[in-house]
């Protein structure tokens, strides 16, 4: 009877044990941690980017007039050689038609030819008569003479007239070339592709030129990253980048530098790289901001870690179930990735959450994050 007791007092005690070890399990708090591994270690220059249009532009009419229609919208989209804008032309077309006429009436004119070249016929004709009478001494020399002058004045009007006629039907084809520029001035088009961002005319206004109609937002778009001083150095064009906006969260998108301005700015001291992003246009919106990583090195099969995992030069190990503080030593850093040379072995598992709420010794549990 005693030894029954016993053993129910045993198997008593046992689960009384397993039960504060599984309270004791479940008291413990759980940590995301993350498995060193090896892989690739990028050596990454850090930039802030900002995404901004290519340009803006005011749009501007070279003829002044009353606008007659427009398709200026406030924020449409709009294509290159796109009319936005018709200033009235009824007067030009009017000075047109008045200028063709005018034209065509001096070429028929040309085409006729003048009574002075008829004239000039008749006195060379004369003249040849005249000359074989002085031969045979039946026509005065004095007179001979004479009618020499009178043909060569006639000649000289001739050319004249020429000239003057060649210069009239010129002035008269550039007066017409001069009509259809104004009216095609009176008919604005868009110069690029882009976006109406203001709009200053509208029809029946009355407008002078080179007044300012509307503002166009270019539709191509520049990223900025600005490289601090200390990392320029190493920045050169075709080098790939990694980059990250505000606006879209986590989502990476992958790039590359495409120019690098020689010159810092003189109040913050940081240089201007452009890059070339691989995003799809209508998400890349002026205004965005982010953060961009230039690759400028690479490490194959090194140990790395998230850089959440930092702290400081500090990582914290989960080791048989306890919070192990140790210090580690970095080697290239990418945007969400370092390299440790030193105070870790492939397979340890490091926290990557909530850092500052653990202590040495701790007791947790682990998840992978």
């Amino acid at each position: 009877m005693k030894s029954r007791r016993f053993v129910y007092w045993g198997l008593a005690a046992l689960l009384a044990a397993g039960g504060l070890v599984l309270a004791f399990r479940l008291i413990q708090p759980r940590v995301a941690v993350a498995v060193v591994k090896r892989g690739l270690a990028l050596n990454a220059m850090p930039a802030t980017v900002a995404v901004r249009a290519d340009y803006t532009m005011d749009l501007r009419s070279e003829a002044g007039g009353r606008v007659q229609a427009t398709a200026l919208r406030l924020g449409a989209g709009v294509k290159a050689g796109e009319t936005l804008l018709q200033i009235d032309d009824t007067d030009l077309k009017l000075d047109l038609e008045r200028a063709t006429n005018d034209y065509n009436a001096a070429v028929r004119r040309h085409e006729i030819g003048s009574a002075t070249k008829l004239d000039l016929e008749t006195a060379r004709a004369d003249l040849a008569n005249f000359t074989k009478l002085s031969e045979a001494g039946q026509y005065p020399a004095a007179e001979l003479d004479k009618r020499k002058r009178e043909l060569k004045q006639l000649e000289q009007k001739m050319e004249i007239e020429q000239v003057n006629e060649d210069a009239l039907i010129a002035s008269l084809a550039t007066d017409i070339k001069t009509r259809k520029r104004q009216i095609e001035k009176a008919r604005v088009v868009s110069p690029i592709d882009a976006a109406v961002v203001t709009v200053s005319a509208h029809v029946g206004d009355l407008i002078a030129a080179g007044a300012p109609l509307a503002t166009l937002l270019a539709r191509e778009r520049v990223v900025e990253a600005r490289v601090s001083e200390e990392n320029f150095a190493g920045v050169a064009v075709g080098q790939p980048a990694i980059v990250r906006f505000l606006s879209y969260g986590s989502e990476q998108f992958s790039g590359r530098v495409t120019r690098v301005l020689p010159s810092a700015d003189p109040l913050t001291q940081r240089y201007t790289v452009i890059l070339e992003v691989n995003i799809p246009p209508e998400r890349l919106v002026p205004g965005l901001s982010g953060e961009a990583s230039i690759i400028i090195g690479e490490h194959p099969g090194v140990l790395i870690i998230p850089r959440r995992a930092l702290l400081g030069d500090y990582v914290l190990v989960v080791e048989k179930g306890r919070v192990q503080q140790r210090r580690v030593q970095r080697g290239y850093e990418s945007l969400n990735e370092v390299e440790i040379t030193q105070g870790l072995k492939e397979g340890e598992r490091v926290i990557t959450d909530n850092l500052e709420a653990y202590r040495q010794g701790d007791a947790v549990r682990a998840d992978k994050s």
